[in-house]
C-alpha cells in the first residue's frame, strides 16, 4: 500500500511538472455543457475513424468559444442503464449560451460538419446551463 501510495503521488507531481495546460486541460467550466452524441456510418473503418477524429480535433483547435473539451469513446458495460450504442462523444462548455450559439454558425464548426457528416449516420445533442448548486 504504501509502495502504492508512492507511485501515486510521483505521477501526480510528473504531471504537474511537466503538463500544459491546453483547452483540454484547463479547469472545467460548468456554465454551459454542449454533449454530442455520434454514430458513425462504419464505425469499425480505421480510415473513417481517423478522418472524424482529424476533423473533430481541427474543430477543436480552431474554435475561438470553446472552452474545454472532452471527446471520448464508450467503454462496453453490462449494465442495462447505460448506453454503450454510440461511436463517440464530445462534451465542450462554453462561458455562457451566447457564446454556444456564436459556435453553431462560426467557420470552424461549420467547417468540421461539410468535413465529417458523410462519416456519421446519427447525431444527438444534449445541452445544459450550469444553474444547480
Amino acid at each position: 500500500m504504501k509502495n502504492f501510495l508512492l507511485t501515486l503521488t510521483l505521477f501526480a507531481m510528473t504531471l504537474s511538472v511537466f503538463g500544459q495546460e491546453s483547452k483540454t486541460e484547463a479547469e472545467f467550466d460548468p456554465a454551459f455543457v454542449h454533449s454530442v452524441y455520434f454514430w458513425l456510418q462504419n464505425p469499425d473503418s480505421e480510415a473513417d475513424r481517423a478522418a472524424f477524429e482529424k476533423a473533430i480535433h481541427t474543430l477543436l483547435e480552431n474554435s475561438r468559444y470553446t472552452k474545454t473539451n472532452f471527446l471520448g469513446i464508450p467503454p462496453k458495460s453490462s449494465r442495462e442503464v447505460v448506453d454503450d450504442s454510440f461511436t463517440y462523444n464530445l462534451f465542450v462548455t462554453f462561458e455562457s449560451a451566447e457564446a454556444q450559439e456564436a459556435y453553431q454558425v462560426e467557420e470552424a464548426h461549420l467547417a468540421f460538419i461539410e468535413e465529417a457528416q458523410s462519416l456519421w449516420k446519427k447525431v444527438v445533442v444534449y445541452d445544459a446551463e450550469g444553474q444547480v448548486r
